[in-house]
C-alpha cells in the first residue's frame, strides 16, 4: 500500500474517496489496486435515499443472515475491500454498525448485491466537471 506524509510527519495510507453504496467498477478497482489505494465509502447508506433501507435484496440477504439491511450493506462494502465510514446520530445504530464482523456474505449474496449498482452516485456525479468546479469554488 502507498502512503502519504502528513504535515505532522505521520504516514497515512492512500485512500480514494467517494460516496459509494457499491464498490466502483472494474476499471476503477484495477487502477486503485495498481496504486495501492483503497476506496473509502463515506456515505455507505446514501442518507436513506431511494428507500435504501427498504431495498428487497438487502432485506432478503439480511433476513437470511439475521442482520439488518444496513449491516448487510456495510459487510458487502467491507468484503469488497472498501474502507467504510457509516454515519448515524443514533447510538443504537452506531452500535449496530459494529456488528458486521461476525458473519460473511456468500458469493451468491455478493453477486446479488453487486447487481444493485446503478453506476452512479445517489448524491452527485463525481466525474461531472460542473460538480467539480462547484466543489472547488467552495475551497
Amino acid at each position: 500500500m502507498d502512503y502519504v506524509m502528513l504535515n505532522n510527519g505521520v504516514q497515512m495510507p492512500k485512500l480514494g474517496y467517494g460516496v459509494y453504496q457499491t464498490p466502483p467498477g472494474e476499471t476503477a478497482r484495477t487502477y486503485l489496486k495498481q496504486h495501492g489505494t483503497k476506496i473509502m465509502s463515506w456515505g455507505p447508506f446514501a442518507e436513506g435515499r431511494n428507500d435504501y433501507f427498504s431495498n428487497p435484496v438487502l432485506n432478503a440477504v439480511g433476513r437470511a443472515c439475521g442482520k439488518t439491511a444496513a449491516q448487510v450493506a456495510l459487510r458487502f462494502l467491507l468484503q469488497s475491500g472498501a474502507v467504510v465510514i457509516p454515519k448515524s446520530t443514533h447510538k443504537e445504530r452506531m452500535e449496530e454498525n459494529f456488528h458486521v464482523f461476525d458473519f460473511a456474505l456468500s458469493e451468491e449474496d455478493l453477486t446479488r448485491l453487486e447487481a444493485l449498482d446503478e453506476e452512479k452516485s445517489m448524491f452527485f456525479a463525481h466525474d461531472d466537471p460542473a460538480a467539480v468546479e462547484w466543489f472547488l469554488s467552495r475551497a
